[in-house]
């Protein structure tokens, strides 16, 4: 029992560390790609592979740095509380069939769910103890827009726990069908741009618009801090892709024996994580007035009547 444990927590804890790190480099990557600008290629000889591994050991030796006027402690406990909730997140996401997730409780999604939730206090807590204007105003753009995203989230995620008449993950998955495909699409899509805001992705990012606020509530950090609030970046990038393959793309699922579901939950998990890159390249930062306009206006109407229409397709049926 305390041996299956630690092989659990061992295997979330790597995919903890490694995956933003593959999302981090594909990123780069693509981008490069995408814009006609390959930029640095010679760490590591092939195509630059080495570069993420050099940029980590610039952070490294980085000076760490903190505000004379700043709230020390709380300056410095704003990167943990950044990062712990989504590597608590990935403890309830199942990678296959059987025992294949680190925590297979009733309540998975709604634990999720809060948890994703509690990333507005690690964006309060570094915009006001930094003792500065441009991050206090970020952590207020980051305040509102995560607040008020959590709401079409909740619902989206809603909608398919009334569908699958549960609420623990490994289960919703056990009763995916296909056909869901078209009948929660308009709460996929309400899920997935509501998640991208919740991690203040492109084109979600006027918390930290540079053209304006320097880089948000992040502009006083600098060295491992500032790697661990970019590394909650990416781990956010993998736990919503995730999320949105297990609640709307039936998770492990796919053609061939079970024995495939990890190979088909990485490769829903990475395209979805491949369209959150492209995001950031093809499309241009929203207004913080259009960031609110779409979330009230246009995802939590839609989250509405998507969880009515499941409502009343579940009691019908």
């Amino acid at each position: 029992m305390l041996l299956e444990i630690a092989v659990k927590l061992a295997a979330v804890l790597a995919a903890f560390l490694v995956l933003p790190l593959v999302v981090g480099q594909t990123e780069h990557k693509l981008m490069a790609h995408m814009q006609g600008r390959l930029g640095p290629m010679h760490a590591g000889r092939f195509h630059g592979w080495a570069q993420l591994i050099a940029d980590g050991v610039k952070f490294a030796q980085k000076e760490d740095l903190v505000p004379d006027d700043a709230d020390k402690p709380v300056f410095k406990l704003a990167p943990a509380v950044a990062l712990l909730p989504y590597l608590l997140v990935i403890l309830f996401i199942p990678l296959g069939p059987g025992d294949l997730v680190g925590a297979n409780l009733d309540m998975g999604l709604f634990i999720v769910v809060a948890l994703v939730g509690v990333g507005v206090l690690a964006v309060l807590m570094a915009g006001w103890s930094s003792a500065n204007k441009y991050t206090l105003v970020g952590a207020l753009r980051g305040a509102a827009q995560l607040m008020a995203y959590e709401l079409p989230l909740v619902l989206a995620a809603a909608s398919v726990a009334v569908a699958a008449g549960t609420l623990s993950l490994p289960q919703i998955i056990e009763a995916w069908n296909p056909w869901w495909l078209l009948w929660q699409a308009p709460a996929a899509l309400v899920f997935f741009t509501a998640g991208l805001a919740e991690i203040r992705r492109p084109p979600f990012d006027a918390p930290i618009a540079d053209s304006e606020l320097v880089f948000g509530y992040l502009t006083e950090y600098a060295g491992l801090r500032f790697a661990l609030l970019l590394l909650a970046e990416y781990v956010g990038i993998v736990v919503i892709a995730a999320l949105t393959a297990v609640l709307f793309l039936g998770g492990w699922k796919g053609p061939g024996p079970e024995s495939l579901g990890p190979v088909w939950m990485l490769a829903k998990t990475g395209a979805l994580a491949a369209v959150v890159i492209w995001l950031r390249v093809a499309w241009p930062r929203l207004r913080v007035d259009q960031i609110q306009a779409l979330c009230w206006k246009a995802l939590v109407p839609i989250a509405l009547a998507q969880l009515v229409l499941t409502t009343a397709v579940a009691l019908a049926l």
